[in-house]
């Protein structure tokens, strides 16, 4: 990956899960990290070809699951939540090949409510081309309800607590 640009910072990943989006020791998924803006979580990530629809094509549901992601982390970076998605809708535009660089990017459309949100995707090919984009209604939650809700292990949300100031009440 390039030089990462001075506006934005790494997120912390826990290697201590098998999340076929982000887990960076899943060794059949994306792996995807994150950088964080004020207004934006961004993440570079290259398909591998295992993952092909059509010839060399990505998959429509590997490029749905990378804008899902990619809105759940700005979600817990931007909002200081934790995330469930209640609905996405996604836009194919253009044709994303495997093995080509990818930038996605996610930010937060609209808090509609104290427990949900309005999030959007977009998949860029490596000319800035928008090629995929997807808008996403969550339910958010503090760490004291996904733990009562059952949605994430008490060490994962001791983690997301620490690494990002969310609050247990």
């Amino acid at each position: 990956m390039d030089r990462i640009p001075p506006s934005l910072k790494p997120l912390p990943n826990n290697r201590d899960h098998n999340c076929f989006g982000c887990s960076p020791t899943n060794p059949s998924g994306l792996q995807m990290s994150f950088l964080a803006g004020d207004q934006c979580v961004t993440s570079h990530v290259t398909v591998p070809e295992h993952l092909c629809g059509w010839n060399n094509l990505v998959h429509g549901g590997v490029l749905s699951t990378i804008l899902d992601e990619i809105m759940s982390w700005a979600t817990i970076h931007l909002l200081k939540q934790i995330p469930m998605t209640k609905s996405i809708s996604v836009d194919f535009i253009k044709p994303v090949y495997v093995e080509n660089p990818l930038k996605v990017q996610g930010r937060v459309l609209d808090k509609i409510s104290r427990r949900e949100a309005l999030m959007e995707g977009k998949i860029l090919n490596a000319d800035d081309v928008c090629c995929a984009r997807a808008s996403g209604t969550f339910a958010i939650f503090s760490p004291a309800v996904a733990k009562r809700l059952k949605i994430a292990d008490t060490a994962s949300l001791r983690w997301f607590e620490q690494v990002f100031g969310l609050k247990s009440t």
